[in-house]
């Protein structure tokens, strides 16, 4: 799918996002909660473009996964798609949770462009859907892991540097199980979508017989 490849900038955006916080030298202890901001607000690593990014991932695996409940017939990519569905609504609830608890206002369950166009690329995918949903899942679990881990290394609120530490070994669960999802495919029988042997072919094999 060279279309998602457009999308690999963002991945690279997010991975080169690792600079930890600077120690200012000023004398006299802080307060643990009290950690200085990014100078940038539209880093990663400050909390409103954090938020904005996972609640936008999440959702992204959420409805890229209700579609595949919808237009998948491989058993494989089904049973993934509902472990994404419910993983990703309980990440959703813990983000918001915990940017309330640090005094901040959620992000609305919106997509960014990037998986708003992932998201319409799948829905034109056709007969090579579930081809697309593992591609789409491999990069953006990719784009997650690349976001939580860098944010929980150097973020600027405590309460949601937890909440990306306790996400990294989830996402690095879902990346593994994306990339072996051709595999799984392959042993449940993989066909074409509509292209599984019906019931009337079936029947005429029998009549034949």
């Amino acid at each position: 799918m060279k279309k998602f490849a457009i999308l690999l900038a963002a991945t690279a955006a997010l991975a080169a996002c690792t600079t930890p916080m600077e120690d200012d030298g000023m004398a006299g202890t802080q307060a643990a909660s009290a950690v200085p901001a990014p100078a940038d607000p539209s880093s990663p690593l400050a909390h409103p473009m954090y938020m904005q990014m996972a609640a936008s991932g999440d959702q992204f695996e959420i409805q890229s996964s209700q579609m595949a409940l919808q237009m998948s017939q491989n058993p494989a990519v089904q049973s993934f798609a509902r472990l994404m569905i419910a993983h990703h609504q309980s990440m959703s609830q813990n983000l918001m949770a915990a940017a309330q608890s640090a005094g901040l206002t959620p992000p609305p369950p919106a997509l960014l462009p990037m998986h708003q166009q992932m998201l319409q690329q799948l829905q034109a995918s056709g007969a090579n859907f579930d081809e697309a949903y593992k591609q789409a899942q491999v990069m953006s679990h990719q784009e997650s892991l690349n976001l939580h881990q860098n944010y929980a290394n150097g973020g600027d609120v405590p309460a949601l540097r937890q909440v990306a530490a306790a996400a990294v070994p989830i996402v690095q669960q879902h990346l593994s199980s994306a990339q072996n999802l051709q595999t799984m495919m392959m042993q449940q029988g993989q066909q074409p979508m509509g292209q599984q042997p019906s019931g009337s072919e079936t029947s005429r094999a029998g009549e034949r017989g």
